[in-house]
């Protein structure tokens, strides 16, 4: 499906390559390539509210036909959220009801039907993009968006993200699926040197928030700021992973419970990929790792 173009490229999550630490990996060589080009960076993080249980099962099985699929396959994806049963009591049956069953959040199948539901989506926000010349990239993991705006002046990326954001959530209503606004972020990347103030998105006039920025922005389980120096991403994993350590002492002394060699592996395998999440970000070749690499040592 995907060597098909029938999963849409930014479209990442329960896929293979495309993890959370590839969605991060992406927005930031998309910020660093726009740094060299000395063009400012501005994100608006949005998600869609109950995605799972909201997605049209007509709709999806349009799509699914359209991919082309083995009527066996397309058969099994009607019946799997296409149900009807009957009760039996004693010699009584009644007639046939639906019991319609959603597409649900953490089945093995949720990922790869929600990737081709909002495949629909995309395609109808890229020709919008295009026709409007507006330059945005574009970021989906699951059900949570992110759009990329590289621009010399914040003012006209706002702009930008503005018309992005209503156009997305015009083409999600479409489709049976609404934006959840009280979670959309807005965030700004610069490597000014001198006092940052980016202004706020006003959202109000698309039923949204106004969005104010803030020093940091987490996303995905990772934590910006706005010169990429992971400072406050590392405080706070270490810090977590300095509790973790702490509760191995409840496992056991020298009289007791686990030995030595049981908590140096609980160690390797429960506390280091705590603190080390995120490790292809910050370290790379020719960057600063003082600061980070200091909290580590500390740590241990």
């Amino acid at each position: 499906m995907i060597s098909n173009s029938f999963i849409y490229p930014s479209q990442l999550g329960g896929l293979k390559l495309r993890s959370t630490m590839d969605a991060e990996v992406v927005l930031t060589h998309i910020i660093c390539s726009g740094w060299v080009k000395n063009l400012t960076m501005s994100t608006l993080a949005f998600d869609i509210a109950q995605f799972f249980p909201s997605l049209n099962h007509q709709l999806l099985s349009l799509i699914l036909n359209k991919v082309g699929l083995n009527h066996k396959i397309l058969m099994f994806f009607k019946n799997l959220v296409d149900r009807k049963t009957k009760y039996l009591w004693n010699k009584f049956i009644s007639p046939p009801f639906n019991i319609n069953v959603d597409v649900r959040q953490g089945s093995v199948l949720s990922p790869i039907l929600s990737a081709l539901y909002l495949s629909l989506v995309f395609l109808s926000l890229e020709n919008s993009l295009k026709i409007l010349k507006i330059p945005i990239s574009i970021i989906f993991f699951v059900d949570d968006g992110l759009f990329i705006s590289q621009n010399k002046s914040i003012s006209h990326s706002n702009a930008n993200i503005f018309c992005c954001y209503n156009i997305i959530s015009s083409l999600l209503t479409k489709c049976g699926l609404v934006v959840e606004h009280g979670k959309t972020d807005i965030f700004h990347f610069s490597r000014s040197y001198g006092a940052f103030n980016p202004p706020p998105l006003y959202l109000s006039s698309l039923g949204g928030p106004i969005s104010l920025p803030k020093e940091t922005w987490r996303y995905l389980g990772f934590i910006f700021d706005h010169k990429l120096t992971f400072r406050s991403h590392i405080d706070f994993y270490a810090n977590k992973a300095i509790s973790t350590i702490k509760c191995i002492k409840l496992l056991g002394n020298s009289s007791r419970g686990i030995n030595p060699l049981q908590k140096r592996r609980f160690y390797r395998c429960c506390t280091l990929p705590i603190v080390l999440y995120s490790f292809p970000l910050w370290y790379y070749n020719k960057v600063l790792t003082y600061y980070h690499l200091n909290i580590l040592q500390k740590m241990q």
